[in-house]
């Protein structure tokens, strides 16, 4: 039996189909592939150590079909599928998120084999030697696009990595903002780190680079990526994550970015959510932003930063390359922490719209330490399905399965 829908959720345009409490093992970054007739989605785990694999053919009944161990010690939280492929990305847990410094971890990342989609076979790892990878990208084909912790460098880089033989995947290319490297005398931007994923458009790689904004390489020459455009967002914004998210729609020349809040209670910067003209990539623009959340007009906060936890825009359906992934342009599925998911109309991309918004009910158990204060929802990551089911996970609830309505 599938576990009951949590009770006290607030929608518009947006219905709750089922629910999962993921054996009590809140989920993180997604992916989906279909077998046969069979639809599985793939979970990293948020505070525990692994990956969930869920049946969710019939979205009204998930059923958890596996569990499949991570390494002791290493967020796990991390992973993507192209290809028959899965990659999941491990890394040395940040303090105050329930790792033990003291302890061992692993790093880098793991690469599968999906043929047998409940029995995903490892077939190799790539170590960065370092810290491990956060965000990693994989479209399929011979490279691996990975934002990674390299010894002798601030912050993440750019790896590009070639798993033509995954069981000996090895670098085929790197890139870092001049100043990055230890010993570079170059002045880069505050909080200068790759968060990834990299978006790959033919021969253009769009970059989510922190506090240095959206960066555009040409990496015809996988060896030797060149700077083809940039785009600061910080200042004004805050520059922690101040680009977190890059997703390129090309066929209209735009992309969808956004930073990610880190504090509690707006207590930073004001974050974005924003429209970019890439027309000209040498030339990037910002022409829109996607309007900030408010509370339903019968509550009694009048702004989200009032709610608690982090209030802000976190995560957006980005596995465009993924053939089971919607890929409307028009629609930008966005979770924003405390303020659940929206759903916003960029048909007209001068004038972006709400079309929805998801609002779940504040969290009855607490799985992790955060958020630090008051147990309140906190969205972390969106994936929406070719039949037009969206999945949301949480901090400290299990994984929502939703439908869009509106027009």
């Amino acid at each position: 039996m599938a576990d009951p829908i949590p009770s006290g959720a607030v929608a518009l345009n947006v219905e709750a189909i089922g629910y999962s409490n993921l054996n009590d093992k809140p989920g993180f970054k997604m992916s989906i592939q279909k077998s046969g007739e069979r639809w599985y989605l793939y979970v990293g785990q948020f505070w525990d150590r692994g990956w969930h694999i869920v049946d969710v053919t019939d979205p009204a009944n998930p059923t958890i079909v596996k569990e499949i161990p991570g390494p002791d010690n290493t967020d796990t939280g991390q992973m993507e599928i192209a290809d028959g492929k899965m990659i999941t990305a491990i890394a040395k847990i940040f303090p105050g998120w329930g790792g033990d410094p003291s302890k061992p971890f692993d790093e880098g990342v793991l690469i599968w084999d999906l043929r047998d989609p409940l029995n995903p076979k490892k077939l190799g790892q790539f170590k960065t030697g370092f810290l491990g990878v956060h965000r990693a990208g994989y479209p399929g084909g011979k490279y691996m696009h990975l934002p990674a912790y390299v010894p002798g460098y601030k912050g993440n880089i750019y790896i590009i990595v070639d798993i033509s033989d995954p069981a000996h995947a090895v670098e085929a290319g790197r890139w870092w903002v001049p100043g990055q490297k230890t010993g570079e005398s170059q002045v880069m931007p505050p909080d200068t780190s790759l968060h990834g994923p990299a978006f790959i458009v033919g021969n253009l790689a769009y970059l989510p680079y922190g506090g240095a904004g959206m960066i555009i390489l040409d990496i015809s020459d996988v060896a030797h990526p060149k700077e083809v455009g940039r785009l600061s967002m910080s200042p004004p914004f805050g520059s922690n994550i101040g680009v977190h998210t890059v997703v390129p729609v090309p066929e209209r020349g735009l992309a969808y970015i956004n930073s990610e809040v880190i504090q509690e209670d707006c207590n930073e910067p004001l974050n974005h959510a924003s429209i970019v003209d890439i027309a000209d990539p040498a030339k990037p623009r910002l022409i829109a932003m996607l309007p900030l959340p408010l509370p339903p007009s019968n509550w009694t906060i009048k702004s989200f930063c009032e709610r608690g936890g982090r209030f802000g825009p976190h995560n957006q359906n980005t596995l465009l390359h993924n053939p089971f992934v919607q890929k409307s342009s028009n629609l930008v599925y966005l979770t924003y922490f405390n303020a659940g998911l929206h759903i916003y109309d960029v048909s007209t991309p001068t004038a972006p719209r709400e079309a929805g918004y998801f609002l779940p009910p504040d969290p009855t158990r607490r799985y992790g330490p955060y958020p630090k204060g008051k147990l309140v929802a906190q969205s972390e990551d969106v994936l929406v399905d070719t039949r037009g089911f969206i999945y949301v996970t949480h901090k400290n609830q299990g994984l929502w399965i939703l439908r869009y309505t509106g027009k």
